[in-house]
């Protein structure tokens, strides 16, 4: 399947350079394997070396794949701007999956990232560069690893929430586990030993909610 990415930031460019090598391992040197959609229709400009298509030309065999990084951007394209269209995956090649685990449509997996066993991912998740997700985690739909985020064992995230770079979210216990609501954001570099509250923001090691 070729690609057609939505986000045409520096995100979407490091994706594009994985989705380049991830068609032509599947279908060869075709024409077109990646595209990017510019948010104005009418701006034909290249991306990065790569051509640009409206969402209105996109075809049947190109996939849509959103690399925004701020988790409610990438809901409302997928949900608004691109309802009904066909969502498709990109996975680095040194990305790695150990044991059972199960993703949702639409996921990006960067460079270094690693997913252990019995995982359970929903919808347009993405995780940058050497984000992990340990054992028995369950991840919600259009969450956001920033780089080096890791998500120890027997944690709970919940939709659209937000970890950023080199944050480390402390791991739960079985039929315990550390919850992070829907909506949080985890400041970079934090370090989670607590559950955080739906659309709460924390901060610092140990992270507490960040005053306003």
């Amino acid at each position: 399947m070729r690609i057609a990415i939505v986000g045409t930031g520096g995100l979407g460019r490091e994706v594009a350079a994985l989705a380049v090598e991830q068609v032509r391992d599947q279908l060869g040197d075709v024409s077109d394997a990646v595209v990017f959609v510019p948010k104005n229709p009418a701006d034909d400009a290249p991306v990065a070396g790569f051509p640009t298509r409206a969402l209105a030309d996109i075809e049947d065999d190109q996939a849509l794949v959103v690399a925004v990084g701020d988790p409610e951007v990438r809901r409302r394209i997928v949900e608004e701007e691109a309802a009904g269209r066909r969502f498709g995956s990109v996975m680095a090649d040194t990305a790695r999956r150990r044991g059972r685990s199960e993703i949702g449509e639409g996921a990006v997996l960067c460079d270094g990232v690693v997913i252990t066993d019995d995982v359970r991912i929903g919808r347009h998740f993405l995780a940058n560069p050497h984000a992990c997700v340990m054992h028995d985690c369950t991840i919600g739909d259009f969450v956001t690893l920033a780089p080096g985020a890791t998500v120890n064992g027997n944690v709970e995230i919940g939709d659209g929430a937000y970890v950023g770079a080199g944050a480390v979210i402390k791991q739960g216990a079985p039929g315990r586990p550390r919850r992070i609501g829907a909506g949080a954001v985890i400041g970079m570099g934090a370090v989670v030993t607590r559950d955080v509250a739906p659309g709460e923001t924390v901060v610092g090691n140990p992270a507490r909610p960040l005053k306003r």
